[in-house]
């Protein structure tokens, strides 16, 4: 690791002027993607603006809608009774994040800002049609994220809370990696009234991605026999050591049925 400055915001205006006078600067949130990368030198910045002291904790429930600090970690929205009772999908998508460890110290907004594409969250918001909000600006989540690791956020902003609408129905379900417990394919499905969601992390080779053909079968009869026949292309899946780009396609039409099936258990 080379040597760098740290820094520790106490607002969030605090960590936006640091991002514009500080040298290379680089957030940290829970730091699970960031530490690990410095340490084997794959990334080198000269600051490190610690959000902790920003005030960026805590779930409300604010209308028809969920609303989640950008710093609030995966363990506490996992045991939120607030989201375990209005959305108990993306409950359980973060109790099912990593280890005890990860869920301790990983936060929903350093997970969203860095955009990995076997990530869990990224699906929970293009799925829901959750809006980003920041330093700046609100943003939908259909808009936010940009491909693997790249996301529609300038170098001065900072997530500051993310917004969920409250579905009729939703579920999640994701094959993992038996030892980082990163999604090899995870869909979540939403429904609200007559729109119907399909979000699909950790197959695409562009990242997160909605299943325009899953949605339009999903509407018409919200059902996991509805979903036969539907077929998701391999040319547009990522292959890796972990799994083929044919058996990703695959996986997608069998996760997203027990997906479905979940959300109307």
């Amino acid at each position: 690791m080379y040597p760098f400055k740290y820094q520790k915001a106490a607002t969030v205006r605090g960590a936006v002027s640091l991002l514009n006078k500080a040298e290379d600067p680089k957030l940290l949130a829970g730091g699970h993607t960031l530490i690990p990368t410095m340490k084997q030198r794959l990334a080198s910045p000269k600051t490190l603006i610690d959000l902790s002291g920003a005030g960026l904790s805590g779930i409300e429930q604010k209308g028809r809608n969920i609303v989640i600090g950008a710093m609030t970690t995966h363990a506490e929205v996992a045991n939120s009774p607030i989201v375990q009772q209005a959305i108990p999908a993306l409950a359980s998508l973060a109790g099912h994040i990593g280890d005890p460890h990860v869920r301790h110290r990983g936060t929903i907004g350093g997970s969203v800002a860095n955009n990995d594409p076997a990530a869990d969250y990224p699906a929970a918001l293009m799925a829901l049609g959750a809006t980003v909000h920041t330093s700046k600006r609100k943003i939908p989540a259909d808009e936010f994220f940009a491909g693997m690791f790249s996301t529609a956020l300038d170098d001065d902003e900072v997530i500051t809370k993310v917004a969920f609408p409250i579905p009729g129905k939703a579920g999640y379900v994701k094959f993992p990696n038996p030892a980082s417990r990163y999604a090899i394919v995870g869909v979540f499905v939403a429904k609200k009234g007559s729109n119907v969601r399909v979000a699909v992390t950790g197959a695409g080779s562009g990242g997160v991605f909605r299943h325009a053909a899953m949605e339009a079968a999903l509407a018409k009869r919200f059902n996991p026999k509805s979903l036969e026949g539907v077929t998701t292309p391999a040319a547009d899946m990522n292959g890796d050591i972990h799994a083929s780009a044919d058996y990703r396609a695959h996986l997608v039409g069998v996760i997203a049925k027990r997906a479905v099936a979940a959300a109307t258990a």
